[in-house]
């Protein structure tokens, strides 16, 4: 299934998922294994290509993954939100979207059909600043590839962190060799209900765009 979406299109109108994920349908193997074929084709540190797609579609294992999901959400600290934080998303009105939908996906989240894990080698536990940029900035530019082919296959993706507390036995769960690799994210995949979806509201370019200096 394609959507036929400009680049523009899909980089403008990729959203975070949570309540308009599609818990009845399954999502096809080949239409995984084709945002992964895209994902791998992202820039990666050195060209080590240490990234790695864990899916879980059995439903005992993504029951516990979703148990898992469930309990580190309660541990999960989390950053502070600050005044200027706060005045942004109430600006915008997104804030109490974003707490419904969250608390949709934390009832729902042993339903999604697949739920796509991806990891990297090596891990950023006591890493140096430069050491975790390499790591993370060879995942990251991968996961998003991930989730922009999601889309332009009308199919619904939200980055989570919420497994990064119980990490190590998540680790277990998958047979992930915990002390190697890094679970970097937790991401719900299915296929929308709808496919119309529209550029979200930002703070305006001059806020975020410097020319030379700050």
């Amino acid at each position: 299934m394609s959507l036929n979406l400009s680049a523009d299109e899909v980089l403008s109108t990729t959203r975070a998922v949570r309540k308009r994920l599609d818990l009845t349908k399954p999502v096809p193997r080949h239409l995984i294994e084709e945002c992964v074929d895209l994902a791998t084709q992202a820039p990666t540190g050195r060209n080590r290509q240490r990234w790695h797609f864990l899916v879980v579609t059995d439903n005992a294992q993504r029951a516990a993954v979703a148990d898992v999901y469930r309990r580190a959400v309660h541990l999960a600290p989390g950053t502070p939100l600050t005044s200027r934080d706060l005045y942004r998303m109430n600006a915008h009105g997104s804030w109490p979207r974003i707490a419904d939908g969250l608390d949709y996906l934390y009832k729902h989240i042993h339903q999604v059909p697949a739920i796509v894990i991806p990891a990297v080698e090596g891990r950023t536990d006591q890493a140096t600043v430069s050491e975790q940029a390499g790591t993370w900035g060879s995942i990251l530019p991968a996961v998003w590839s991930f989730m922009l082919a999601a889309r332009a296959r009308g199919l619904g993706t939200v980055w989570t962190t919420a497994q990064a507390p119980l990490e190590r036995e998540l680790a277990q769960i998958l047979h992930v060799p915990y002390d190697r690799v890094m679970l970097a994210a937790l991401i719900p995949l299915a296929f929308s209900v709808g496919t119309d979806f529209r550029p979200a509201k930002r703070i305006p370019r001059d806020q975020a765009l410097h020319w030379n200096q700050w």
